[in-house]
């Protein structure tokens, strides 16, 4: 066999154990697939969330098949994952007080009164198990998902969890609203998760 032939097999065959791509964003590496529950998610896009010029988050959406329309998303079946990677330049920390917030807002502009009514409980409960973090710092990631197998939604912190799952494919759904929503609170935060133009 020749160098040459040698080489271009060598080469294929690493093509084809090579790790999942990661997409650059913000100046970060985030993977174009992830494992969750068992299935395959892929990246459905990525934002930022300012508040006026200073950036608080970076933020990707992941999903058993990409989708750029809210309700397609909140309809999927199966697991989802929403990533929060803290960036805040200028301060030491924030209190995630501001999360429960803007999750309260979310919900509260977003949902039907009875929507709001049947979702009240678990959103209590949400935001306690985010409250119990206390801060958090630049470098900090939250990650949101949804694992019917493990319950519902999970809460994590830097891998820990937080609280207990929460119940059912709607309360994960007015979560996503609060980012993807009509009624959300960033308009470019919500074009790039949709892996929509800015």
């Amino acid at each position: 066999m020749s160098l040459l032939r040698r080489a271009l097999l060598m080469t294929l065959a690493a093509g084809l154990t090579a790790p999942a791509l990661a997409v650059r964003y913000e100046g970060q590496d985030f993977p174009d697939t992830v494992q969750l529950g068992g299935k395959p998610l892929v990246l459905n896009g990525t934002g930022k969330r300012q508040v006026a010029i200073y950036p608080l988050y970076l933020a990707a959406l992941y999903l058993p098949q990409k989708a750029t329309a809210p309700d397609a998303i909140y309809a999927e079946d199966g697991p989802k994952r929403l990533e929060m990677r803290i960036v805040i330049p200028l301060v030491k920390d924030v209190s995630t007080q501001e999360f429960v917030k803007a999750i309260n807002k979310g919900v509260q502009r977003n949902n039907t009164e009875a929507d709001k009514a049947a979702l009240a409980d678990r959103v209590k409960q949400f935001n306690a198990a985010i409250s119990d973090v206390g801060r958090v710092k630049k470098g900090d990631v939250l990650v949101i998902d949804y694992v019917p197998a493990q319950g519902g939604t999970v809460l994590s912190v830097n891998g820990k969890v937080w609280g207990k799952p929460i119940e059912g494919q709607d309360f994960y759904a007015a979560f996503l609203k609060v980012f993807i929503g009509d009624h959300n609170s960033d308009a470019r935060l919500r074009a790039g998760l949709l892996g929509q133009p800015g």
